[in-house]
């Protein structure tokens, strides 16, 4: 006996996200096409339509990402998770986030799940942290750990890729640990 229909569509369902995550971080989204995630996961133009509907709702799922962890973090527990998420942010990211990365600041949707995603992060790192702009604090560190993001996948700039990160860390601890209340030493 095959393998079931439902199966069969799960599997068709995540070739077709691969593909266009992967052609969504390659482009952006005004480059990538239907026809050019089709061709990359070898399918028909119209059964991604079918199963998406259009350009946007695939865009849509292709970049949804998890939320960060649940757990208790307390000040230097926001700092340290800040920091050991520059491992992913130096490394090879997710196409989702790429995708997302290279598409938020021209597309409107791309934005508006950017803003969802950060959004939770800063939230996250805000409920670590004492005093009334916790939240403002909490927004730029995240935004910090997106411009490094950003210059190291996207722009490539040499003083970023070509620093070890536990240099970059070593750098960065003070002025995060700065934001979050903490005394830096």
């Amino acid at each position: 006996m095959g393998v079931p229909r439902a199966e069969r569509r799960r599997r068709t369902e995540a070739r077709i996200l691969d593909a266009a995550r992967a052609l969504f971080a390659e482009l952006g989204y005004e480059r990538a096409t239907i026809r050019g995630v089709a061709g990359r996961a070898e399918v028909d133009p119209a059964l991604v339509m079918q199963y998406f509907g259009s350009k946007q709702e695939l865009f849509q799922r292709a970049v949804r990402m998890t939320p960060p962890a649940d757990g208790e973090l307390d000040a230097e527990g926001a700092v340290e998770h800040v920091l050991g998420s520059l491992t992913m942010k130096l490394g090879e990211l997710p196409q989702g986030s790429l995708a997302m990365m290279r598409s938020m600041l021209t597309h409107p949707e791309a934005a508006a799940s950017a803003r969802e995603v950060l959004s939770r992060q800063i939230d996250r790192l805000a409920e670590a942290m004492p005093g009334d702009d916790a939240r403002l604090r909490a927004a730029l560190m995240t935004l910090t750990m997106l411009g490094i993001t950003v210059g190291h996948q996207l722009l490539e700039i040499d003083e970023l890729r070509g620093v070890p990160q536990e240099e970059l860390v070593r750098l960065l601890r003070p002025s995060l640990r700065a934001l979050t209340g903490q005394e830096v030493s």
